[in-house]
């Protein structure tokens, strides 16, 4: 996608204002909490796409990352309310009973961001590649240490639940920095010594601040820290800066939100992978308004299993051989 992220978003913000739906018709938007900035601006967007196209729309979200029972609560909330369309990103997959039950009832699902296990529980994702969101930090990780053998590195994931987002951006991270990976499906499979560990930041500062203690506890010479978005690369910092060690660490994350460049300018983040909520949320209101005018279902991307909203890695420290942006260009796009 590159520097056409925000054409695109322009382009389909005309497409609904020219095909906008009934005024009956509902779109929901279930996000995992409403506090993260990622679906903070998801919810702007859609809020913003849905009044263009003459929906009327319903915002639910969960507590936190992995809270799927506000989740459950909300899809059944939309199913009753004769929704035409449920946006979601998922806490996990146990919210998958109830999206299929949606779909069973007619209504489109559209999975944001993360994807479920079951396919049958959504008829597609509009997402970033998560893998290659991670891929590109993990390579920009190694190339920027230059001699990897002497890495020690901290994952910080979301949790334990082997969540899909959670899964591809640390399997792909590792493999972008040139470690084995056995099982892509799950987090923990390699037995490579320069992973220190992998400890749950629930995907915010109090966590990610909460998990880099517990890795510094383990080997306090951590030099290269993985996370999962950038509030818990914030907490991270904060312990690296307690414990007089914030220079001594590279760390890399992913999302590309507006204080997320901001990070990367400060150099608090060495890079970042950029990812596009608005643009997320937009299409996936499209989609429902396509859906709702005559049954059309969106289609994935070419050669992949989801519709791909693309992503940039953001740094002012390019590595040879790692495409990317500066921080400039990044703050242009950012969450577009």
């Amino acid at each position: 996608m590159n520097f056409k992220v925000k054409a695109l978003l322009g382009a389909a913000s005309l497409a609904l204002m020219a095909g906008s739906a009934s005024a009956a018709d509902l779109a929901c938007l279930i996000t995992k909490n409403n506090t993260n900035p990622f679906f903070v601006k998801m919810k702007e967007g859609a809020e913003k796409a849905a009044a263009e196209a003459g929906l009327d729309f319903q915002a639910y979200a969960g507590e936190k990352d992995g809270d799927a029972a506000p989740q459950i609560t909300a899809i059944e909330n939309c199913v009753a309310a004769g929704a035409k369309g449920i946006l979601i990103t998922p806490s996990n997959d146990s919210v998958g009973p109830a999206l299929k039950d949606a779909r069973a009832a007619g209504i489109l699902v559209i999975a944001l961001d993360t994807p479920l296990a079951d396919t049958e529980a959504q008829d597609i994702t509009f997402a970033t590649d998560n893998f290659e969101a991670g891929l590109l930090i993990g390579k920009w990780a190694a190339a920027t240490m230059g001699d990897t053998s002497k890495a020690k590195i901290a994952m910080l994931d979301i949790n334990k639940d082997n969540i899909s987002v959670d899964v591809a951006r640390d399997t792909g991270f590792l493999v972008g920095f040139g470690i084995e990976v056995p099982d892509l499906t799950v987090m923990g499979s390699e037995t490579d010594p320069r992973v220190i560990g992998h400890e749950s930041s629930d995907a915010n500062p109090e966590g990610g601040l909460r998990a880099m203690e517990t890795l510094l506890a383990k080997d306090p010479d951590i030099n290269v820290v993985y996370t999962i978005n950038e509030p818990a690369a914030e907490g991270a910092y904060q312990a690296l800066k307690a414990a007089g060690k914030e220079g001594q660490a590279l760390i890399v994350s992913v999302d590309g939100g507006c204080p997320g460049v901001a990070s990367v300018k400060s150099g608090v983040i060495g890079a970042t992978s950029q990812q596009y909520p608005l643009l997320m949320a937009s299409k996936g209101i499209e989609a429902i308004v396509a859906y709702a005018k005559d049954g059309t279902k969106p289609t994935v991307t070419e050669g992949l299993s989801f519709y791909n909203t693309g992503v940039n890695l953001v740094t002012d420290k390019p590595a040879e051989g790692v495409p990317s942006i500066d921080t400039t260009k990044g703050t242009e796009l950012c969450w577009g």
